[in-house]
């Protein structure tokens, strides 16, 4: 071999030592990487798996939007490679609507064919092989400081939902407006429900970090009916104002139920709606709203489009539980195949919403964002609460009145007739009704029948007053009212615990008056009369401002 070519080999021969040497370098180098990798995701397993051991609330920053996906998520559309290590293991089993996408909290289980892929069979056992560790270090407290109890009266509670709403995302906006977490976990708490904790978070939704609340079963729950909730709740010796709330959003629900059904209300069985994630929902914002002490108004509601698969076959969107919640609230097509408005949602703006106006003439004070789990691909999927002082009356501003006087003539009902339509009227939820006596044509004595309702509510009482009356037609009247801002507060008597009434405001002194139906039901307890026991409330309430 020339000498040539033995110094090209050598040179060879040293090269590939050379890269060798630099491959093995790499690899070393690679060893101690994946394993300072592997040892800071044993940490973080031990660290979550601790602050998820326990049955209480907990609150989790989730910055990046990733939802959390805790057993409500069912898009699951989580970027991130990190560990996640719950003790729960994910298999949340969770029949709830939590942010949009997911069972609905009625009797149907719904199996969204859209626009997720796998069927939301009751169980929601979703089993999670993301690793999705979430940043805690960079956990976020509340958005603001937290607010008194009866911070909203005499104002206003407006409920922006442009991206629709569900339970969870209801009590989430509350608590980011300023409602402390306790005030939901109190309420819940008396319940004496097991096998579940709360979670309160964030999420961030084009650059809005919202606080997203969550039901985390800890066992499975089992199916409930109307009669079993209502118990349940009337057991609870929850504050009066929250017990009546949380009734008449699940009555408004179970009638909407009993409607689609065609069946008695009391015979309605609820599937999802009476699993313990929908009753906390309901119960919560009950509590949250009862807090506040404002007055509700909700903007027209977006509907959804397509189907739904459930126990009893497929069903259209909306589904028809929320449509019959919906009645008397405007609504407008959403434009997207997604359900955003869940029944559970529309239950509770249905039975406490006392109007809807894209926006409400208010002074804004404070705001709070409350997220759902799913991303929404034209829309942030946000609910906003604003609180603030009501301004000029509507109708000076040119708009609509916040409340309706609906009138009729009767000349050819008897007294008896007039009894039972006024309380039926009242039964369809009118604020006032009334007669007064009037001389019609041709001398003839007659009754104008009247009654208050809100504007919302105003063809649903005129035809309540239609079918009830001898009437046949029934004239209306948009109208404002200054309100002196009201609460209940129970007082200690001798007799017993009594719901009173304050009245309060720059009006003079407040007015107090005890309810009659609880100091009634009191006296025939104590073998008393009624006015004793009303007496003694009155006493008992007389330091109350």
């Amino acid at each position: 071999m020339s000498a040539r070519k033995k110094a090209e080999a050598k040179k060879g021969t040293a090269k590939k030592a050379a890269a060798k040497k630099v491959a093995s370098k790499k690899a070393e180098a690679k060893k101690v990487a994946a394993k300072k990798v592997a040892a800071k995701k044993v940490a973080s397993k031990k660290a979550h798996a601790h602050r998820h051991a326990h049955p209480h609330a907990h609150r989790h920053a989730h910055p990046h939007g990733h939802g959390h996906g805790h057993g409500h998520e069912h898009e699951h559309a989580h970027p991130h490679e990190h560990e996640h290590d719950h003790p729960h293991e994910h298999e949340h089993a969770h029949p709830h609507e939590h942010g949009h996408e997911h069972a609905h909290p009625h009797e149907h289980g719904h199996e969204h064919e859209h626009p997720h892929d796998h069927p939301h069979d009751h169980d929601h056992d979703h089993d999670h092989d993301h690793d999705h560790a979430h940043p805690h270090a960079h956990t976020r407290g509340p958005a603001q400081a937290p607010l008194p109890r009866g911070a909203g009266k005499g104002k206003i509670l407006f409920f922006d939902a442009p991206s629709g709403l569900a339970g969870d995302m209801v009590i989430a906006a509350l608590v980011d407006l300023g409602v402390p977490e306790s005030v939901i976990e109190d309420a819940v708490e008396r319940l004496k429900l097991t096998g579940f904790h709360l979670h309160f978070g964030t999420r961030e939704r084009s650059g809005i970090v919202a606080t997203s609340f969550d039901v985390h079963l800890d066992s499975k729950q089992p199916e409930r009916t109307w009669g079993a909730i209502r118990k349940m709740i009337q057991a609870a010796k929850l504050p009066s104002g929250v017990a009546s709330r949380a009734i008449a959003t699940f009555e408004r629900l179970a009638a909407s139920e009993a409607r689609v059904h065609r069946m008695p209300i009391d015979e309605v069985h609820f599937h999802e709606v009476g699993g313990v994630d929908a009753i906390v929902d309901v119960v919560g914002s009950a509590a949250a709203l009862d807090y506040l002490g404002a007055r509700l108004i909700v903007s027209p509601l977006p509907m959804g489009h397509g189907r739904t698969k459930a126990r009893h076959g497929v069903l259209p969107l909306p589904a028809p539980a929320v449509v019959e919640c919906l009645k008397g609230l405007p609504t407008y097509d959403g434009g997207i195949a997604f359900e955003l408005v869940t029944p559970t949602g529309a239950a509770i703006v249905g039975a406490h919403a006392t109007e809807s106006a894209r926006w409400p003439a208010m002074r804004p004070e404070r705001t709070g964002w409350g997220a759902g789990t799913a991303d929404l691909a034209d829309r942030p999927n946000l609910l906003r609460v604003v609180l603030g002082e009501p301004t000029e009356s509507a109708s000076r501003l040119g708009e609509r009145g916040s409340h309706v006087v609906l009138e009729a003539n009767l000349d050819d009902a008897t007294g008896e007739l007039l009894g039972t339509c006024i309380e039926s009227i009242l039964a369809a939820g009118a604020l006032d009704v009334w007669t007064a006596p009037l001389t019609m044509k041709k001398g003839r004595p007659g009754q104008l029948l009247g009654a208050l309702v809100e504007a919302s509510r105003a063809d649903e009482i005129a035809a309540v007053i239609l079918r009830e009356s001898t009437t046949l037609g029934v004239r209306r009247h948009l109208v404002d009212r200054v309100e002196r801002p009201r609460r209940i507060e129970e007082v200690s008597t001798p007799f017993g615990a009594i719901p009173v009434k304050i009245a309060g405001g720059p009006f003079g002194p407040p007015q107090r008056k005890p309810e009659l139906d609880a100091c009634v039901a009191a006296a025939r307890a104590h073998d008393v009369p009624v006015r004793q026991v009303i007496e003694a409330a009155v006493i008992a309430s007389a330091s109350l401002r």
